[in-house]
């Protein structure tokens, strides 16, 4: 979303850091990551390519998260244009990543039934405008699915923006995934009580992801460690000898049971020759 704060940089936020950037020289636009200081460890890098497009690469899997900010409706084709050219070229630099691209991309999308293999059934609009045609030929021509437009709400959960009158309800900000791993996203909904300082409402999509697991964690073997420091103790000498002692033990009473029931077997097969 817009974040207008000057240059760029990385601020703590509570529980979270918040890495920011690229505002243009009007303090407009600019977008942020806010990450938790718990999983701070799995950012590897966070990139801002201009003032409407960023991304997060994390260690996990290396999944793209990217943050977009889309020219609004009213905008001119050329700029629409422009943004989408830059935001390929940002795509193609992740040719074999697992991508997420998250938030603002201004467009209704509609329920034209031939948008639904990328959309789903759950869209709040009837008809697509300009931005959300855009929206879905770029999610097809990248193979991605619209998962903000797949999961049954009420209408309030759905819609992400309200006019400053109340009385126009739109959903423009969305989610977009790789459809080879669109089951993911478990859920995507909006909350209109959460207080973002902005006139849209906050977008959440839950989110399961495995992780690698190397075949050497898996079924290394775990070898057990001994002091030795305690065989220069008198205590720890005596100790061992007297383990040493009851294993042998334990194994010399097992030999006997063992020929003691060999010889049993062995009667019990004799009347069978």
């Amino acid at each position: 979303k817009q974040v207008r704060w000057d240059r760029g940089g990385i601020e703590p936020a509570g529980e979270y850091i918040f890495f920011y950037g690229n505002w243009n020289e009007i303090h407009e636009l600019g977008t942020g990551f806010f990450v938790h200081k718990r999983i701070i460890s799995t950012v590897k890098r966070v990139e801002f390519i201009s003032d409407r497009i960023s991304y997060t690469v994390c260690r996990w899997c290396d999944i793209i998260i990217m943050n977009v900010h889309a020219p609004t409706e009213d905008t001119r084709d050329d700029l629409k244009n422009r943004f989408y050219e830059e935001l390929e070229h940002v795509f193609d630099k992740f040719p074999k990543y697992p991508i997420k691209n998250l938030l603002d991309f201004n467009g209704k999308v509609g329920r034209e039934d031939i948008f639904k293999p990328t959309i789903g059934n759950e869209s709040l609009h009837e008809i697509s405008n300009d931005n959300g045609v855009r929206v879905v030929n770029f999610a097809t021509s990248k193979t991605f699915t619209v998962k903000s437009t797949m999961f049954p709400h009420h209408n309030i959960h759905k819609f992400t923006w309200t006019s400053p009158d109340g009385k126009i309800h739109n959903k423009i900000d969305h989610i977009l995934i790789d459809r080879r791993r669109h089951s993911s996203i478990l859920d995507v909904r909006s909350f209109r009580a959460a207080d973002c300082d902005t006139d849209h409402y906050l977008v959440v999509g839950k989110a399961s992801e495995r992780l690698a697991v190397s075949r050497q964690t898996m079924h290394g073997v775990h070898m057990e460690r001994f002091n030795l420091k305690k065989l220069n103790e008198v205590e720890g000498k005596e100790e061992y000898c007297v383990e040493i002692s009851n294993r042998f033990a334990a194994l010399e009473n097992l030999n006997t049971e063992v020929n003691v029931q060999y010889s049993v077997l062995r009667g019990w097969a004799s009347p069978c020759t």
